[in-house]
């Protein structure tokens, strides 16, 4: 286990229950529905073989940014007033947010700047400069970049739209598996379990919302990068931390510290949380090329890694998946296509 210090106290947002309501996420529903359409929802007989489970897939990647992150984004800027949009929106991200927030800034002319450290995929910043966002490339990680957003919020009154400490950052992820439930039932099949990737917690926690909110006994496991394994480490713990810097090729899991707003509800709500390392996060994503022909960047094939983990636990059950990013440089890929990684 990773060596971690404290972090700061609890703040009164910790302490205070479960961070949003089903409502919450609902009424997010309502604000991107029409300017996201839902993403599939499939099945593949070669990876259920695979794997020994019926997987459910939802396509994330299909979103207009390849990201889910956009659901983030769009939730945030539609609940913002006249008055936080005309100050300008600001964030940090490792690159899917920032894409999905600056997307959301340009469909519905708010002005944006993204703040991300050195080494993201270039890839994502040339996306998040096309739509428009001002981009400041400063610090070595995720954290160190906010650190930079609070700096701009503080000097040009910019509203902040943190990537994980946010309400509608929580409920816009959960509305991905409000769509999840809603397809399941069209298809007449019923979830036993969800594997989904953990960074900040955004996605996990919205989704433990909506299955909450519905009354489901739906188990949900948390996935964090070997390499990154902060929250993991203290959610085992139950205290919250802080960690070293992330050594992970999967950029949307590359976090340092647990966050006030998701990490009790992490602790509350987790069936598990795994490990897996680069190592694995490449055999998902070649895994995922082969049964489905879809190519994924490193944090998209979270879920999938973990399966492997869980294979004897979740045998012959039906488990949920999301797909989360598509933003996979070039170089990257390569060496995943390779077997490099």
């Amino acid at each position: 286990m990773t060596e971690m210090k404290p972090a700061h106290e609890t703040s009164e947002a910790e302490s205070c229950g479960w961070p949003i309501t089903l409502e919450e996420v609902l009424a997010a529903e309502k604000r991107i529905r029409p300017h996201l359409p839902p993403t599939p929802l499939r099945s593949y007989g070669p990876l259920n073989d695979a794997l020994g489970m019926h997987v459910l897939v939802k396509h994330e990647h299909h979103q207009p940014t390849n990201a889910f992150k956009v659901r983030n984004g769009l939730s945030v800027i539609t609940a913002m007033t006249p008055s936080e949009r005309a100050r300008g929106v600001v964030a940090a991200s490792m690159g899917n947010y920032g894409l999905g927030l600056a997307w959301a800034g340009h469909r519905l002319g708010v002005g944006v700047t993204i703040c991300v450290p050195t080494g993201v995929n270039s890839d994502k910043l040339t996306g998040i400069r096309d739509l428009g966002a001002e981009l400041m490339v400063e610090g070595s990680d995720f954290d160190e970049a906010t650190e930079i957003m609070e700096r701009l919020v503080r000097d040009r009154g910019l509203y902040p739209a943190h990537g994980v400490n946010h309400p509608q950052v929580l409920a816009g992820a959960g509305t991905m598996t409000l769509e999840i439930l809603e397809q399941a039932t069209s298809m007449g099949v019923k979830l036993d379990a969800m594997v989904l990737g953990i960074g900040g917690g955004s996605q996990a926690v919205g989704a433990m919302t909506m299955l909450r909110g519905r009354g489901t006994e739906v188990r949900v496991h948390g996935v964090q990068a070997q390499g990154a394994p902060t929250i993991h480490d203290a959610w085992q713990r139950r205290k919250p931390c802080t960690g070293p810097p992330p050594q992970t090729f999967a950029e949307g899991l590359a976090t340092r510290q647990t966050y006030p707003l998701t990490f009790d509800a992490l602790c509350a709500g987790l069936a598990g949380f795994h490990l897996v390392d680069d190592t694995a996060l490449a055999d998902a994503m070649r895994l995922i090329w082969r049964t489905s022909h879809q190519f994924v960047e490193p944090a998209g094939a979270a879920g999938i890694a973990a399966l492997s983990v869980l294979r004897r636990e979740l045998a012959g059950q039906t488990v949920g998946v999301a797909l989360t990013g598509a933003n996979v440089d070039l170089a990257t890929l390569r060496r995943v296509v390779d077997e490099a990684i």
